[in-house]
């Protein structure tokens, strides 16, 4: 409780009541933008009134929750994408998404509470998901020269603000604000592929845990004699050069503990679970969890031992932490039965009514809703040979055809010797589950006409198969 009425002290000038579901942000002198209020109990609302904010993009610049941002080089983010900025899926009452937080959410307000009875972890599921460059991959060590800031796999507002690309991008802000234990829930923004498990927006959730010396090592014979920090340690793979083996491995299983409880709780207490090593630029040791799940091995998160100069940078020099990720989709998909990523957009009553149970831990497996058989149509065009990315078409598919569009995949391509080009084949599947869609309507999404060339210097001919 100590650490909760520092955060209070520290983080006042912080706060806004919440209005809106989406509230006006509070941008304070350090870039962290504020969107939501802690209160002594530790309890979030995610109950209020649906609240749409309007977004407006032109040549000059971008307006993103009643913010202007001027454009520049770095600019990509498309007028479909910014409709979907605000929507909160996960925050709207009894859809899958908020159901799978809720039971996360839970499972951490029962399982672990504080000396003063109330929760330890606190929640936060609204905070905006315009963060600063910095945010995004500087407070997370991840390398200038990373591949993961790529213009074509992000979703920028110009060269200083972008779309979250996942939520990690607000630890360091929330452990600076005094935060030791903490859940965050939030859409995350990234450019991909066009298939049923893969969407440009989806929602993850992400928890940290901090220790002291004392309450990591309280229930540890002799371990007020145990340090976490050495001088002139190494990095191995074991750990990372500030910390002791001790502290890393009584850290490193009491997150194992914490997720496996969880998910335990989500599946089933007989699931089969291992946890396979990896790496993520800001925790080492890192792992991954997998799940036997239906006779294959599921990934359904990442974690590790957090890196100790995040934690330095964000005024916890004194403390180690663990961290995971997970995403709300990939849960919701298996634990629902819910075969395609489009549909949790989908505001058909005949979806969302599914999942208006009783009580969040009601058994519900999705019924399929579309009785209408997919429609194939090939596109072909012509490409220069630089400034050309998946992305940018994938980009370009979903601003028109939406949520139509199933998937898209590659046939083919032929690199014309006279003409400096180069000749793609794409193949375009579009399904909907409200109405069976005309090859006359495809037509008229997909024409020469409706389709302005945004892919750079493009010399284009569309044709369909």
């Amino acid at each position: 409780m100590g650490s909760y009425c520092r955060t209070l002290h520290r983080s006042l000038h912080l706060l806004k009541p919440i209005t809106y579901t989406w509230p006006v942000t509070h941008l304070t002198s350090s870039g962290f933008i504020v969107t939501q209020t802690l209160n002594p109990c530790r309890r979030q609302s995610t109950h209020h009134s649906h609240f749409q904010p309007q977004h407006r993009i032109n040549d000059n610049s971008v307006e993103v929750l009643g913010r202007v941002y001027p454009r520049d080089d770095m600019s990509n983010v498309t007028a479909k994408i910014l409709s979907m900025v605000g929507r909160e899926l996960h925050n709207q009452s009894h859809h899958p998404l908020w159901l799978i937080k809720e039971r996360i959410k839970d499972h951490f307000y029962r399982s672990y509470i504080s000396r003063s009875g109330t929760p330890l972890f606190s929640v936060h599921d609204n905070l905006s998901p315009v963060v600063t460059v910095e945010q995004n991959f500087d407070s997370l060590l991840i390398p200038a020269d990373h591949p993961s800031r790529k213009k074509g796999d992000n979703y920028y507002l110009n060269r200083t603000h972008m779309l979250r690309a996942h939520t990690s991008a607000h630890q360091k802000e929330l452990v600076r604000a005094g935060l030791d234990c903490f859940l965050l829930a939030g859409d995350v923004y990234r450019r991909d592929e066009i298939d049923s498990s893969h969407y440009p927006v989806f929602h993850q959730m992400e928890g940290v845990r901090l220790f002291s010396n004392h309450e990591l090592f309280a229930q540890v014979e002799n371990g007020e004699d145990l340090s976490l920090f050495e001088n002139g340690g190494r990095r191995t793979p074991q750990k990372q050069e500030r910390h002791t083996l001790e502290a890393v491995k009584l850290v490193e299983f009491n997150l194992k503990r914490t997720l496996t409880h969880l998910i335990r709780h989500l599946f089933g207490e007989d699931l089969e679970i291992r946890w396979v090593e990896c790496y993520f630029p800001f925790t080492h040791p890192s792992f991954e969890m997998e799940v036997r799940f239906q006779g294959d091995w599921l990934e359904v998160l990442g974690c590790g031992v957090m890196e100790q100069e995040l934690v330095h940078s964000a005024g916890a020099e004194n403390k180690i932490g663990w961290a995971f990720g997970l995403g709300l989709e990939r849960l919701a998909m298996v634990l629902f039965g819910i075969p395609d990523i489009r549909l949790f957009w989908s505001q058909d009553e005949r979806f969302l009514k599914q999942f208006h149970l009783s009580n969040i831990y009601d058994s519900v497996t999705f019924q399929t809703l579309s009785k209408f058989p997919p429609l194939f149509n090939n596109i072909s065009f012509w490409l220069p040979d630089e400034g050309y990315t998946e992305n940018d078409f994938y980009d370009l598919v979903r601003t028109i055809g939406g949520d139509l569009v199933e998937k898209v995949t590659l046939a083919d391509q032929f690199t014309h010797p006279n003409m400096f080009g180069m000749d793609i084949l794409q193949p375009v599947r579009l399904s909907c589950s409200t109405s069976p869609q005309p090859h006359v309507l495809i037509m008229t999404l997909f024409s020469p006409s409706r389709t302005p060339c945004s892919l750079s210097s493009c010399r284009r001919t569309m044709s369909w198969a």
